[in-house]
């Protein structure tokens, strides 16, 4: 049986990941020691998932291994060498502020692991699809530099602006500032783009807007909208960092993005790279996603705005998705950003 291997398996992605490529007929090994409780602590551990994957994925194998470990991940690789078809790489430090705590850290994990998975795939299965989820941080904060007006719940471009429909990957990823994770991704992104054009491995590089969705541990440093819910729910306080709560996101469910991934996989590309998100239609500003949480928890949020902004953060991204639309026609998305939010708040509801 042909394998999909997940890192990160127990994460957002990872999870709706190992979900969808079980019901694809992949036999399914998932790697993930949940390090998102060592970021963010016991309230953002991903245990939880592990059990509903293993109730609910027939067969799915887990393995409880850091991907800086190379001798535990090469293992791996030698036990299931040429059956494994796809690999989808979710596994990260995801957080700008927490990168800042531990450089060392975020950067072995985010570029390192990602040389060993790379290096181990052109060792053991060089046909395998390599698809690594980025980020739109790898811009830097270039955005900050579009001639943004400031509406009154949002900063916006004009109508008449080239990226009003959205970002698209010809914007440069080089002379801004980053934060250390966007640099870390920087050169994860980098580093597969290369194993695809050096090496002519089918690796392909989704730039992520806002990824989001019920299985989501959201928490302060990452995880945007979940943590919002969250907050709504239980009625914890929430903090807005900057721009004055009206920059901009777009937001795709973890479900559409995975299926975006299955489209590549179907028929790869050599180092391509993609930017991914909710598009235009999708998009909202935090003061609008607020608005949107009181609406569907039908309770108020207590929360106040912070003058500070985080370093390299976006004061308005949405995400060009004319690239991979043209690629792969057939790829649609299926959830709009309320029926996401309205899972999110379901999910919020069962865990609080």
């Amino acid at each position: 049986m042909k394998i999909a291997l997940i890192t990160g398996a127990l994460g957002l992605i990872g999870s709706e990941s190992v979900e969808f490529f079980a019901e694809q007929g992949f036999q399914v090994v998932g790697i993930d020691n949940d390090m998102r409780k060592y970021f963010f602590g016991s309230k953002a551990s991903t245990s939880g998932n592990k059990e509903r994957l293993t109730k609910k994925v027939p067969n799915y194998r887990h393995h409880n291994v850091d991907i800086r470990e190379t001798a535990a991940l090469e293992k791996i690789f030698k036990d299931y060498n040429k059956d494994i078809a796809l690999i989808v790489h979710t596994a990260a430090q995801p957080s700008h502020d927490w990168a800042a705590k531990e450089p060392f850290t975020d950067f072995s994990i985010n570029a390192t692991g990602t040389l060993n998975l790379l290096e181990l795939a052109r060792t053991y299965c060089p046909e395998t699809v390599f698809i690594f989820t980025s980020t739109n941080k790898v811009y830097g904060d270039l955005p900050n530099l579009l001639p943004l007006k400031e509406e009154a719940t949002r900063w916006e471009l004009s109508k008449e602006h080239e990226y009003y429909t959205g970002i698209d990957e010809t914007m440069s990823i080089d002379q801004s500032k980053h934060s250390l994770f966007g640099a870390s991704k920087v050169a994860a992104d980098i580093l597969v783009q290369e194993y695809g054009r050096y090496f002519g491995m089918k690796t392909g590089i989704f730039r992520g807007g806002c990824l989001t969705g019920p299985h989501h541990s959201g928490a302060e440093l990452h995880g945007f909208l979940s943590y919002l819910m969250k907050c709504c729910v239980s009625g914890d306080a929430y903090t807005v960092f900057g721009y004055k709560g009206k920059q901009v996101r777009d937001n795709i469910h973890s479900y559409d993005l995975v299926s975006a991934f299955f489209h590549f996989y179907q028929n790869p590309r050599e180092g391509e790279v993609y930017n991914i998100g909710g598009g235009r239609d999708n998009s909202c500003s935090v003061l609008e996603a607020i608005e949107l949480c009181e609406e569907i928890s039908g309770r108020k949020l207590t929360y106040d705005i912070s003058e500070k902004n985080r370093a390299g953060d976006h004061m308005w991204y949405i995400s060009s998705l004319a690239k991979f639309q043209n690629d792969y026609p057939q790829w649609k998305q299926t959830y709009t950003l309320k029926k996401t939010l309205e899972e999110i708040h379901k999910s919020a509801k069962v865990t609080k």
